[in-house]
């Protein structure tokens, strides 16, 4: 246990250490408003793609994926499924619009599209209070992690995310952000890679005790009811999948694109690094259920991949294995992390403080003062389930409103605040009635996991009080949607002939 501490602990600083080097790079180059906000909108699909994956798959993702295959079997294998899947939904209807734009926030975005500072505000608040929920699982992952890993205090793990997060922040804004999350990417890909080569070889080697166990990852029955089942799982995927697009630490991403086209490209790229690091934890998982089996019934399975390397090698190879995935797991908290308080930072500084870099800097710090609180709450909650029910949230309130301001022409201020403020309640009280009141079979699912049935009533009221109410859409909403829609070449020529 000494020589795995030590090594943990050397992974973990190294992490951070590199995240403050390119942090102070980044103070460097960041001079302007946009470079804090947006990084200049000149962030190649690349660079983008490597950033937006590095926020985007936080603790649920590193940690939380074999958790949930060590607890549920291939039930859990459906929440990787839904997260690359949400960036589907992005890459059709939200990715380039939203770039062209030309707004800093999703409030931005609302205030383009309705001249209304009530919605404006409604949709600031319901930002931070998203991203403040986003933060706590990864303060509660890195408390897990150097817990496992080393034996330290559990809080010492959110201070060191804290400590490390904010001057990231604070000194670059999005350029020191974007250059972090890119390098935490690969970082993060190669501390699952490697540890699934290593097993593959020594699979290879025909140590081949445990192989017939792995049929237990298949033979898990989450909930007796088979209606029940497929309702869990359908109305799981719709949340993770609608909720990406309510993600406002995500969708800020595509204003930093040059243009339109390369927001798709973006996305592409996306897609393909999401769908090439969700095989490495689906595989882990599986066998860690056949490695570690006493794991399944603990009282929680966050651990998996932590525990996995020490139990298939001894001795040295072992330690640095464990170490390699105690700091990737790191890179994963900070990396999105960073991501949830540059978001915050840029609403709050937008509403309170005039835009300024200075407005920016003190959101940062306010950012983290709920969370950090809120986080020494609500540490029995798995990962995954926690990020679900952020996803359930978002997929609720913000993603419909998103969309129908997107490309539904009809929308109101009206129908727009009815909408997000139904889709706000009517998920968060189902979520706190599911996991607080005692129900059993469809009846508890059906709170559990609520987006299948909350999201289409949210979309109902909207386009009910739109249509039906006095209000009618702005007198600018034609321009406004062509500016969405029509791609800078055809924007640029109407200019010229105009």
């Amino acid at each position: 246990m000494m020589h795995t501490s030590f090594f943990a602990l050397g992974a973990i600083g190294l992490v951070c250490v590199v995240t403050i080097l390119i942090s102070v790079h980044g103070l460097r180059r960041s001079r302007t408003t946009r470079d804090f906000y947006v990084a200049s909108r000149r962030v190649p699909p690349w660079m983008n793609a490597s950033a937006i994956a590095g926020e985007y798959l936080s603790a649920a993702s590193f940690l939380g994926v074999a958790g949930l295959i060590m607890a549920y079997g291939t039930h859990g294998l459906w929440f990787p499924v839904g997260y690359t899947a949400g960036f589907l939904s992005l890459l059709v209807f939200v990715a380039a619009p939203l770039r062209r734009s030309g707004a800093y926030t999703i409030p931005d975005l609302m205030s383009l599209r309705f001249p209304s500072r009530t919605l404006r505000l409604l949709t600031a608040m319901i930002v931070v209070f998203t991203g403040w929920l986003y933060i706590i699982p990864q303060l509660n992952g890195a408390a897990i992690a150097l817990n496992a890993t080393t034996g330290l205090p559990a809080w010492l793990g959110p201070a060191i995310v804290i400590i490390v997060v904010l001057p990231t922040v604070v000194s670059g804004g999005m350029r020191s952000v974007t250059l972090a999350q890119a390098v935490q990417y690969w970082f993060k890909l190669s501390a699952l890679l490697i540890p699934t080569v290593f097993i593959v070889l020594r699979l290879g080697a025909g140590e081949t005790d445990f192989i017939p166990e792995l049929a237990n990852a298949f033979q898990v029955q989450l909930v007796n009811d088979a209606h029940a089942s497929m309702y869990r799982t359908v109305s799981l995927v719709a949340a993770l999948m609608l909720g990406t697009v309510g993600l406002s630490h995500v969708l800020v991403r595509f204003y930093t694109n040059p243009d339109g086209a390369t927001a798709r490209r973006t996305t592409v790229l996306l897609l393909g690094l999401l769908a090439g690091f969700y095989t490495l934890p689906m595989i882990l998982g599986i066998v860690a259920r056949a490695v570690l089996p006493e794991l399944a019934d603990a009282p929680t399975t966050d651990t998996a991949l932590l525990q996995l390397p020490s139990a298939l090698f001894q001795g040295i190879t072992g330690d640095l294995l464990t170490a390699l995935v105690a700091g990737g797991a790191f890179a994963a908290f900070l990396s999105t992390a960073s991501g949830l308080v540059v978001s915050i930072s840029g609403v709050v500084s937008q509403e309170f403080f005039g835009g300024t870099v200075r407005g920016f800097r003190i959101g940062a710090v306010l950012a983290m003062v709920l969370p950090i609180v809120a986080a020494g709450l609500t540490t029995d909650l798995a990962l995954a389930g926690a990020v679900a029910m952020v996803f359930t949230f978002t997929a609720s309130s913000l993603a419909p409103i998103v969309l129908l301001a997107i490309w539904w022409r009809g929308l109101t201020v009206p129908g727009a605040l009815a909408g997000m403020i139904t889709g706000a309640v009517i998920s968060l009280g189902a979520l706190l009635v599911g996991h607080l009141v005692e129900f059993n079979g469809i009846t508890a699912t059906f709170f559990q996991y609520p987006a299948l049935w909350t999201v289409p009533f949210v979309l109902v009221v909207t386009m009910l009080v739109s249509a039906l109410g006095t209000q009618r859409p702005p007198a600018n909403t034609d321009a406004v949607l062509a500016r969405l829609h029509l791609p800078e070449p055809v924007k640029n020529s109407l200019g010229r002939d105009s």
